[in-house]
């Protein structure tokens, strides 16, 4: 028997409803996905930086005999309270993503899993947000709250490549072919990425945006590790540009050379930022900005190794 008629005659009759293909629905529910999970990023960030990290003191409640904020917590208890509820919206649309891909989960499942995942890490994030309340926000859970948002935004970004036919075993498309040094080094700047991503979180956690002025720092050298952290940064620098130059040298168009373009771009910003925040006092906008940045170096660095990985070699 199959699982469709094991379901009750009503959800059969909503089932036949629902897409047999990818269609227009299914592939803005991915972007939104991926706006989401950046907006996450950026929403924690202003938690963190407004030092509204205990603006709800409790969890899962806002209070111990609330479960939302109260208009006596003040502008703190709705940042984080906002906060919260984003993670909600963000499990709808994850939710309803499966729900599209329901007829699609086995001729699709490179969609389906992806969107089960997303929504399956959400409950986990939600888990960790609490544990980092708990904690008294500290430095090394908040690390680890922010980096399962980062791998969250890479989910999202394949999610969405596989959604448009860019990429996978169903492209629309074939891409154009690459040099055959194009793939290791866009995997070698995405990986730079992620240790980048990484190395700013032991910076943020030595630094003074600790999110509430009783939580705890990491207590090692913010200056060295500032340094440290700048090391993968050149590296993604140095690879991004030989990205470009393999397109500018052999005239390579499409995908490929709109995200080497992209990654580049997000790049020299993320520079810009990150040095300007350093030789001026680590400004909290500035470091929401460096946030919203290395959610996008995420996402465009896990985009252009995704199409190289799919493109020919020449």
């Amino acid at each position: 028997m199959s699982t469709a008629s094991r379901l009750p005659k009503s959800v059969q009759r909503f089932t036949t409803k629902l897409p047999t293909e990818v269609n227009r629905t299914i592939r803005r529910l991915s972007v939104l996905s991926l706006i989401g999970q950046i907006v996450l990023v950026v929403t924690g960030g202003a938690v963190r930086l407004t030092a509204s990290g205990l603006g709800c003191p409790t969890w899962p409640r806002c209070t111990d005999e609330s479960l939302v904020n109260t208009p006596e917590m003040g502008i703190h208890g709705l940042i984080e309270f906002g906060n919260r509820m984003l993670t909600f919206a963000l499990a709808a649309v994850a939710a309803l993503m499966l729900v599209y891909l329901w007829n699609l989960r086995k001729e699709r499942r490179d969609l389906f899993m992806l969107a089960l995942g997303l929504l399956a890490s959400i409950p986990a994030q939600a888990i960790i947000g609490g544990i980092t309340v708990l904690s008294n926000l500290n430095p090394w859970v908040v690390g680890l709250h922010f980096l399962v948002s980062m791998a969250l935004v890479v989910f999202a970004s394949l999610l969405v490549n596989r959604a448009f036919g860019r990429t996978g075993r169903f492209m629309k498309h074939a891409l154009p072919a690459l040099p055959s040094v194009a793939r290791p080094v866009m995997l070698a700047v995405t990986v730079f990425s992620a240790i980048a991503v990484m190395l700013g979180v032991v910076v943020t956690g030595a630094g003074p945006h600790a999110g509430d002025a009783d939580a705890p720092r990491n207590d090692l050298d913010w200056d060295l590790f500032s340094h440290i952290h700048a090391v993968p940064a050149y590296l993604i620098t140095a690879g991004t540009l030989l990205a470009v130059y393999l397109v500018v040298r052999h005239k390579i168009g499409g995908p490929f050379r709109t995200a080497a373009f992209l990654l580049l771009a997000v790049t020299l910003l993320q520079a810009v930022i990150g040095f300007t925040q350093y030789y001026n006092g680590i400004p909290a906008l500035l470091v929401g900005a460096h946030m919203l940045g290395a959610a996008l170096l995420m996402s465009a660095s896990t985009n252009a190794a995704d199409i190289a990985k799919y493109s020919p070699a020449k």
